[in-house]
């Protein structure tokens, strides 16, 4: 029996790329998964967190916990989000903002079923290739600094991503070197953040690709403002934009 996947929908999905979030529905329904939304759902409380206003993202995250506590059912069922930057914040800075406190069960209950879409995909599901997935072209991968250091995602990404027909994968330099945004960084040191997001474009750049693709639309979005600004021909796309596409 396929689990059931309550999905999660970060603040940038939601805002700014809800077709992401439709193309993640589209994508684990395209393999049989069960998708659950909670319209109550809100924020994972990583922006208060990251600016160090613990007291109130912990207020945010007991929501969290709440709206993602598992209901009794037959077949078991995880938080599934196109994010790993908000699946690290669960699994990692919870644990900080629960310690010592009686929502601790609760927090580490959630904490252990809540997966990033590709590891889901991968380690859960246990699939390799998303059926009738195809684009024509070459893609460079960009681990985000979330994905890679906090969840430790690094090959379910490129394994969905070279099932894709018609796609070629071709790795930049430094491809494990951060894009610049880092939350409130980007606005507080945009100098440094913009020479980090030029960096990571050249180096894009020069492997030939058509297109730079993530597990995180906050990267995502950091890099395509550089782009478009400077009239690049390069585009950004989210893996489940990638994995629902051609179908």
């Amino acid at each position: 029996m396929l689990p059931t996947a309550d999905i999660f929908i970060p603040c940038f999905v939601d805002q700014l790329y809800p077709a992401t979030a439709m193309n993640m529905v589209k994508v684990l329904e395209r393999v049989g998964v069960q998708v659950n939304y909670n319209p109550d759902q809100t924020c994972c409380g990583q922006p208060a967190y990251n600016a160090g206003y613990k007291p109130q993202s912990r207020a945010v995250a007991e929501k969290f916990l709440q709206d993602f506590a598992a209901p009794e059912a037959a077949n078991p069922r995880y938080v599934v989000s196109p994010s790993a930057s908000c699946v690290g914040m669960v699994r990692n800075s919870y644990t900080d903002l629960f310690a010592d406190t009686p929502a601790l069960a609760s927090c580490q209950a959630v904490q252990g079923r809540t997966y990033e879409l590709t590891e889901f995909l991968v380690d859960v599901v246990g699939i390799s290739a998303i059926p009738g997935a195809r684009l024509a072209g070459k893609y460079t991968y960009h681990d985000s600094c979330s994905a890679l250091r906090e969840c430790g995602i690094r090959a379910s990404p490129r394994l969905l991503l070279d099932s894709v027909a018609g796609l070629e994968r071709v790795e930049m330099a430094d491809n494990t070197t951060c894009c610049g945004f880092g939350g409130t960084f980007a606005v507080k040191f945009e100098a440094i953040s913009v020479a980090m997001a030029q960096q990571k474009v050249e180096h894009a750049l020069d492997t030939g690709a058509d297109f730079i693709v993530s597990t995180d639309v906050s990267c995502l979005m950091h890099l395509e403002a550089y782009i478009k600004k400077e009239k690049l021909p390069l585009k950004c796309l989210h893996i489940a934009d990638v994995l629902a596409s051609g179908w």
